[in-house]
This record gives structure tokens, sequence and C-alpha cells, in this order.
């Protein structure tokens, strides 16, 4: 089962890269369930569509019939990853991770069998270890090793701090691996070297070492920054159907096609022919359209992504949003912009003043939405499609 050409071909969908292909290979060659570990920091609250990327590849191994170790870093999330970061992340408290870890819990089973899934908590061998335990474990790896990493080399050049214990996090993730005995672990491109760290530190134990699995880390609503809480570009797995519509139909359609790779679950040859069907003339807004009810239907219901794709529908007076929309990026001098000085840099009014009666007279909309506050500011980052009377349209963005 292991080894079929269809099933290697699941498991290299939308990665970036494995490290190595060659023992991956030999490993499936022996025809037992691998162990597979991907660990997450209970940093927030709720999980984003971002954060599925890799849980969906943890299901497509599952799938094969695998071992999914889903590793809540309880302990680590108290450190905080240092990864791609500019600057020292603040330390979560204990009760934060708590609570945070709980609905990780929760909302994981939306995309993995529960009845097959290993929930780990790395705190259960890191919490009883010694100041001696730590300091030995500081012995493993050096200083200029370290600093071989690209954003702890960034910030050493640029006099930027860096914090012991932020060497320490690498370590503590590597270890991990040695304690679940992982065959194979996934991670976003940014945790690349943090899972290099975990390969060298199996070996050290003379343990045979984890094959690599990176994957790519997933734009959010513009296109451009990761799919980010903080960026307010994302699409939570909590959202409401309708929310959550609304938010998929918003991206470009070039984000289409990288949302169904690493998104969707339909065939790579399915969405192939979708890409035909737009060249031949199909309408991109029906193909987002299924991708939309697709998603939906993973974290609510059939019945919630119908509703939601009927609402979106009436929302937008069934269909009158033009295929040739523009789409345009505003790149603000400051974090925020007025809702008058937004329309009029997008060219949908002619100055400010246009703008503010237009809104008074209830003809401005945003997502379908009638405008009705004139302070009304939105934020770097943010995704729009802004109407201005019945022919006037634009796909926003805010970089």
């Amino acid at each position: 089962m292991f080894l079929e050409k269809d099933a290697m071909q699941q498991i290299k969908r939308g990665c970036d890269e494995i490290l190595l292909e060659a023992e991956l290979q030999e490993k499936f060659k022996r025809g037992k369930p691998l162990r597979i570990k991907a660990g997450f920091d209970p940093t927030a609250p709720d999980l984003h569509l971002g954060h599925t990327v890799l849980i969906n590849k943890m299901r497509q191994f599952q799938e094969l019939g695998h071992h999914i170790m889903f590793l809540i870093g309880d302990f680590t999330g108290m450190i905080g990853d240092p990864s791609g970061k500019s600057a020292t992340r603040p330390a979560l408290t204990p009760a934060q991770i708590q609570q945070n870890a709980k609905t990780y819990q929760e909302q994981v089973f939306k995309i993995l069998d529960p009845e097959t899934t290993e929930i780990c908590f790395n705190s259960t061998w890191h919490g009883p270890r010694t100041s001696a335990d730590m300091i030995r474990l500081a012995s493993r790896h050096t200083v200029a090793r370290m600093l071989e990493r690209d954003d702890f080399a960034k910030r050493y050049k640029s006099n930027q701090p860096i914090s012991i214990h932020e060497f320490l996090y690498p370590l503590v993730q590597g270890w991990d691996s040695v304690e679940m005995k992982a065959d194979v672990e996934l991670g976003g491109t940014d945790q690349k070297f943090n899972l290099l760290v975990g390969r060298e530190l199996m070996k050290a134990e003379g343990m045979e070492p984890q094959v690599i699995l990176t994957m790519p880390i997933l734009e959010g609503l513009d296109g451009v920054q990761k799919m980010s809480k903080s960026l307010d570009n994302y699409i939570g797995i909590e959202d409401a159907p309708a929310e959550m519509f609304g938010k998929l139909m918003s991206i470009s359609d070039d984000l289409m096609w990288r949302y169904f790779e690493l998104l969707s679950f339909r065939p790579m040859t399915e969405v192939e022919q979708f890409q035909r069907d737009i060249e031949d003339g199909a309408n991109p807004r029906d193909i987002k359209f299924l991708l939309a009810e697709e998603i939906i239907t993973r974290f609510h219901d059939a019945e919630s992504a119908t509703a939601a794709r009927q609402d979106f529908i009436n929302r937008f007076a069934k269909g009158a949003l033009p295929d040739d929309m523009p789409e345009i990026t505003l790149t603000l001098e400051q974090e925020m912009v007025g809702i008058a000085a937004l329309l009029k840099q997008a060219g949908l009014t002619s100055s400010t003043s246009e703008s503010f009666r237009m809104i008074q007279q209830g003809a401005v909309k945003l997502d379908g939405e009638k405008v009705s506050d004139r302070g009304l500011e939105l934020a770097q980052g943010v995704i729009v499609v802004a109407q201005v009377g019945k022919r006037k349209f634009a796909r926003i963005t805010l970089a």
C-alpha cells in the first residue's frame, strides 16, 4: 500500500521539499506504518486555514495508514518560537497555553480522524527536566551553528537582540522527535532549521533520523503576506459559513489555484481540468464557488455551504459583480485609511466629499454590505470588494 505511485504523488502534492526523499522511499519499503509528527505551539486561541496546510498533509498520511502524532507544544509555547521573527516574541503564560491547547484539540479533529490520532504534549518530557538536563541539551549545539539560521544571522548583523532562551527553542523542538521516535516530521518552510536539529539529535542518540517534509507558508487574503490573525488577512476555521464564503470569494483568481493545491482534497487532475475550463471560457467565480463550498462543508456542513453560497449570490444581486472587476493595491502611508480616502484613491469617487455624499445616499458597499459610517477605517492587509453605485466596482488590497 505504501509504495503505490499515486500515494507518493499525493504525499508530494504541495510540498516544498523532502529531506531526504530516498530515505522516505526506504522507510516506505518496509511496509510498516510510519510515525508522522507535526507540532503546533498553542500561541493563539484559534486555528486558521494557514495552519491546516500541515494538518491536511497529516490527513493524507493518515488515510494511507500511517500513525499520526499531533504535538501540542505546551512547553515550547512558553519559550516562543523565534522562526521568522525580527524581534524576541513574548512568551505566553501557562494559563493561556492551556486554554489555547484545549481549543486546538477541539478544532484539529475537524480534519483528522480522532480514533487514529495521538495527541502529545511536550511538557510530558520537558516539564520534569532539571536545570542540569537543559544545560546538557544546550551542549549539543554551538552558537556558530545557531547563527547559521537566517533570522538569527540577520538580527545579529543588525544588532537586534537575541535572547539565550531563543537558542534553546530549536533544541527543545528537536528533542521532541527523539522522545516521539518520529519517522517523518512535517513543518513549514520557516521551520527547516528546527527540523534539521531534530535529525541531528536523533543521530546523536543512535536513532534512525527523521525525514523532513516542509510545506509552503500559505498566503493570506492579500496574496502577499502569510496568513495571520494579526494582519487580519486570515480565514479562521471557526468563522461563520457566510463570513468564510465571502473571504474565500475575495481572493484573486491567481491565488485561487494556490488554495486549491494546499487546501482542497480534490485530485490535482480535477483542479487541472478546472484550469482548462477557464481557458475555454468558464467563469473563474464559478470555480471559486466550488472551493468555498468544499472548505465550508469540511468545517461546518454541506447545508451551511449551500446556504452561504446563496447568501453570497443574493447579497451581490445575483451575479452583479463584473467579471472584469479591476484589482487595485493601495500602499498606505499609515496603518489605517478612512473609507472616504479609500474610495477616492481607488478611483471609485473623484473626491473625499463625493465619497461622503455617496455614503450618505447609501450607494457604498464593502463586500456587499452597505456602509453608513462616514468614519469607518480599514487596516493594512485587508482585502475588500468595494462598490459605489450600480456600476463601479474594485477589489482593493491595502498594503
